[in-house]
């Protein structure tokens, strides 16, 4: 069973890992977006720590709720509100419960990603974050570490797509063969969360 404790290790895991990766993210912002995204990432993560350390949560859903919050508060562009919703929405339907099994995780994160959807207008092959977040939610089904693969093959598989949705939907064909950094930054958030279930 996941407690508080858990997820403040999901988010702690999170920033450090979007810490090191964060001129890899920029890099690939470069020629599709604002060239922000990992500072950005990094900046809101950080934050999120400190909040979270600041002010222990009493439950897995009060934790994610809390991270949302900061990341819409402290992220620019799209990101923060794309995350944000995430995480808020999860938390939310995780509800007050101290503790969730792998099961409730995965239809929680299911809402946050269905939630992420409606706000962007997006759908899975329109070359956002969806691409990592819909193929690694399914997955956390089978396991946290089969989640973590999927979402990785899902952030690879936009390079050959049309952006549709997003800053990079301006490009047009120029988005193609582009890694989607979004998606490429959700795969990295479920790369922490294999890692702190092991």
């Amino acid at each position: 069973m996941l407690d508080a404790a858990f997820f403040v290790r999901w988010m702690t895991a999170a920033a450090a890992v979007i810490d090191r990766e964060a001129d890899r993210l920029t890099e690939l912002d470069s020629p599709i977006g604002d060239a922000d995204h990992g500072r950005n990432m990094q900046r809101g993560f950080a934050a999120v720590v400190t909040a979270l350390e600041a002010e222990p949560p009493a439950t897995p859903g009060a934790a994610l709720i809390a991270a949302g919050r900061k990341l819409i508060s402290s992220v620019g562009g799209a990101s923060g509100p794309l995350y944000g919703t995430l995480l808020r929405r999860a938390g939310k339907a995780f509800g007050e419960a101290p503790q969730l099994s792998a099961e409730e995780l995965r239809a929680g994160l299911g809402a946050g990603v269905e939630a992420v959807a409606q706000l962007g207008g997006s759908a899975p092959g329109d070359k956002t974050m969806l691409d990592a977040l819909v193929p690694g939610i399914e997955a956390l089904a089978t396991s946290f570490d089969a989640a973590a693969t999927a979402s990785e093959k899902g952030a690879l598989a936009t390079v050959p797509m049309l952006a549709r949705k997003g800053r990079a939907s301006y490009l047009g064909e120029r988005s193609i063969g582009h890694q989607d950094p979004g998606a490429t930054s959700s795969a990295l958030l479920l790369a922490a969360l294999a890692e702190v279930a092991k």
